[in-house]
């Protein structure tokens, strides 16, 4: 079996085991997914989703943000951790989405990754799940998945990110994200994965495993 096939194999068993697989991130538009995304850099996604209901109660709009108080700001995502930088990327980009795009998140990644704090996983994540827009993000669970199941030998996310779009369909490139994720969440877990739970452990080579549960 060539590397497609079993790439197409293991995906098409994974639909199956997650057939609700999306975004873990809550928001209800575009500005509030790129908020969210960067709030969730080292961070947990329960986290990010207690921190940020007062958050968007507090700032519905770019401009809002854009002429935020940074001190008050970092107070209230402080518990997301690196709240320094985060309170800058944020703000930074809200600005420049308040001022060069009239306030609306730009749709394009070449625009996306143009914002402060935003690069192609970030941009990636808003263009597949804000904008219904095709886009391969590789998280932590992702690179580490694709190297022990074999699909690459990159350890670079955008290099991992380009091996895989050649061996997704690209309607489904941000499905595959999503259930690669939940995957590497509740059974290929980083330091001891349960091998003898997974549906897909036939077509998987188990590279750097040395504990197969």
């Amino acid at each position: 079996m060539n590397l497609k096939a079993r790439t197409l194999k293991i995906f098409t068993q994974l639909k199956k085991n997650y057939p609700n697989a999306k975004c873990a991130l809550n928001f209800k538009n575009p500005l509030e997914l790129i908020v969210a995304t960067q709030l969730s850099a080292q961070c947990t996604d329960i986290r990010v989703n207690i921190v940020t209901p007062p958050l968007f109660k507090k700032y519905k709009t770019a401009k809002d943000y854009a002429n935020a108080n940074p001190l008050e700001f970092q107070k209230l995502i402080r518990s997301t951790g690196f709240f320094v930088n985060k309170t800058k990327s944020i703000l930074g980009a809200c600005k420049k989405i308040a001022v060069l795009h009239k306030g609306q998140v730009p749709r394009t990644l070449e625009e996306l990754v143009e914002l402060p704090g935003v690069g192609r996983k970030t941009a990636n994540v808003i263009l597949g799940n804000a904008f219904n827009t095709p886009g391969l993000v590789v998280d932590t669970h992702v690179l580490r998945l694709t190297q022990r199941m074999g699909l690459t030998k990159n350890r670079d996310p955008v290099k991992v990110e380009f091996d895989m779009m050649k061996l997704i369909p690209q309607p489904e490139w941000t499905l595959f994200s999503h259930v690669i994720t939940h995957h590497g969440r509740q059974i290929c877990i980083a330091r001891k994965p349960l091998c003898s739970k997974c549906s897909i452990e036939k077509w998987c080579p188990k590279v750097g495993v040395i504990h197969k549960g």
